[in-house]
């Protein structure tokens, strides 16, 4: 059996190649031959009315990137990929999270979509200063696309969303509720196969957000059977191989904040010393034999 990690093209981030690196390491000792390959070079793309790939021989991809036009090119190759790009679309686009886990009993922020505009001349209306403030305040302005806690900003008062809107109205942008019984905590669950492999209690005390990326620390956390189910049916739902999910601390029990296709296992693994890539490449390899 043969394997390759595909990683982006233009990260350098430590704990980000982390990943890759464990991930090899422990498809060596079960005897898989794994290459990194970084997707800097085009590595797909259409000649001729048809797609052309530099990368062949491949028994799976592990797909360490969000670059969806490649991931979805090596499934009409016939690639097996871990995560599948309806998968990886749906993660990298808070909104189309939330949309996909609404309607299924999965208790999520309320949110409001961003409004898009297409002209920086434009000037937001009071009646969507109106409609927002129903959230009540504070509030949560999210970009849609990011990660690490990036683009979370903590809305205060009306004259401050106003001017932020302000700021990302011509990009992909949500609005949700503060959940403030987690302010500053979370808990971040790990799920392999439809199987919950743990959780990570992260706290922050400089600010509202608790991703290590932001200055939280991670501890070991006792998951109650409520929040395994919870996580168990998330995954489900997206279709995910491999996710974390983040889990706020709501006043009538666990709600979702967000859930990561491509979740970053550096500090998992430090904190509650469990395995996550040999969890991970035994996973891949079961199911690619099948």
């Amino acid at each position: 059996m043969k394997g390759i990690i595909i990683i982006n093209a233009f990260s350098d981030n430590e704990e980000y190649l982390y990943q890759a690196r464990r991930m090899k390491e422990e498809f060596t000792r079960k005897g898989v031959h794994l290459d990194i390959v970084r997707n800097d070079s085009f590595l797909l793309y259409i000649k001729d009315n048809s797609i052309v790939s530099k990368i062949a021989g491949y028994d799976f991809c592990v797909y360490w990137d969000k670059d969806k036009y490649i991931l979805k090119m090596l499934e009409k190759l016939g690639v097996p990929t871990f995560n599948c790009f309806d998968s990886i679309e749906k993660c990298d686009d808070k909104m189309l999270t939330y949309i996909e886990l609404a309607n299924q009993g999965i208790p999520v922020p309320d949110s409001l979509p961003g409004l898009l505009c297409y002209t920086d001349e434009e000037e937001i209306s009071e009646e969507t200063l109106n409609s927002a403030e129903a959230l009540g305040y504070p509030l949560i302005l999210k970009d849609s696309f990011g990660s690490l806690g990036n683009g979370v900003r903590l809305i205060k008062d009306r004259e401050e969303l106003k001017t932020q809107l302000d700021k990302v109205k011509c990009t992909p942008y949500l609005l949700q509720e503060f959940i403030e019984t987690s302010y500053g905590r979370d808990v971040r669950i790990i799920v392999i196969g439809g199987e919950v492999i743990g959780g990570m209690l992260r706290t922050g005390d400089k600010d509202f957000r608790s991703n290590i990326g932001s200055g939280g620390i991670g501890e070991p956390y006792e998951l109650s059977d409520e929040m395994k189910e919870l996580a168990i049916k998330v995954a489900e739902i997206l279709k995910l191989d491999y996710c974390g999910i983040d889990v706020l601390f709501g006043k009538n029990g666990p709600v979702i904040c967000e859930v990561n296709s491509n979740a970053f296992f550096y500090a998992f693994e430090n904190a509650t010393k469990i395995n996550v890539a040999e969890k991970y490449a035994g996973y891949i390899i079961k199911k690619t034999a099948q």
